[in-house]
């Protein structure tokens, strides 16, 4: 077996990332102590907390972390893995994991809440870790087996989830899935193509085929409608929603609101 198909490491940071681009090799288990992390596919995106872990899909992501507290470090445990190595289990144990077929839009990450086993799991991975010398690679692979075993017999519809994980095969779909699903996170047009693993290039021509104009002018359009909404529904002041709009300052919101409306945000509201 190749030795670099399977290791496990310690993160622990006082800096945590701020959403940060991210190309798994490898299949990932996230075992999460301290902190919070926030995980951003071309589809959709999820939070992981301390009482829970995840297993990511091999793949593009953004990744940010956050600190529980200023002085509290982020801890996380990782756990990389081929996926030949889940093959493997899958075929050794088949009266443990059932044939049924993959469900329709499978996500490419699955979460987890941890039992008191799976606590102590994860501090015997902890434990493991602390000495200079890194985990023996035999004692690696028993340890994902024993993760695996356990996942098998008492999280069984997780498993078949990991099972029947895989990327979407449709660039159309990805795309689409990607705008829609990060249309009010601020996510940047480079962002995006990264997640839909296009360049940047390939990317806009795409989304100009699809939605007949620029990524950089619908995403300020839909963006603009948004705030055209809150201004005339909610009667909120443009200096109440510019930063939940994704604004650093006032004016550059004012200015791209002119951009698209022609008025100023209050001149808007005074003619609604």
């Amino acid at each position: 077996m190749n030795e670099h198909a399977l290791s496990i490491l310690r993160h622990r940071t006082h800096q945590p990332a701020v959403r940060a681009k991210i190309t798994l090799q490898q299949h990932l288990f996230t075992f999460l102590l301290e902190g919070e992390k926030t995980v951003h596919f071309a589809g959709t995106q999820v939070t992981v907390r301390p009482h829970q872990f995840i297993m990511l899909a091999a793949g593009n992501c953004l990744m940010s972390e956050k600190l529980a507290a200023p002085d509290a470090p982020y801890h996380s445990i990782l756990l990389l893995f081929d996926s030949s190595m889940a093959t493997d289990f899958f075929d050794r144990h088949p009266s443990l994991t059932t044939t049924s077929a993959p469900a329709t839009g499978a996500r490419p990450f699955v979460l987890f809440e941890k039992d008191a086993f799976l606590v102590n799991f994860i501090h015997s991975l902890d434990y493991m870790l602390q000495g200079a010398a890194p985990i023996h690679p035999d004692l690696q692979r028993v340890k994902l087996e024993e993760l695996f075993l356990y996942l098998a017999i008492h999280y069984p519809e997780q498993m078949q989830q990991i099972r029947h994980m895989h990327t979407a095969a449709n660039d159309d779909l990805m795309l689409r899935q990607a705008v829609t699903s990060h249309m009010d996170n601020h996510i940047t047009v480079e962002e995006l193509a990264f997640l839909c693993n296009m360049s940047l290039s390939s990317f806009k021509r795409k989304f100009a085929r699809i939605y007949g104009n620029s990524p950089n002018r619908w995403l300020l359009e839909k963006k603009m409608e948004r705030a055209a909404t809150m201004l005339r529904q909610d009667n909120r002041k443009a200096s109440e929603i510019y930063y939940e709009l994704g604004y650093e300052n006032l004016s550059s919101f004012i200015q791209s609101f002119k951009q698209i409306y022609g008025i100023t945000p209050k001149q808007y509201q005074l003619s609604n």
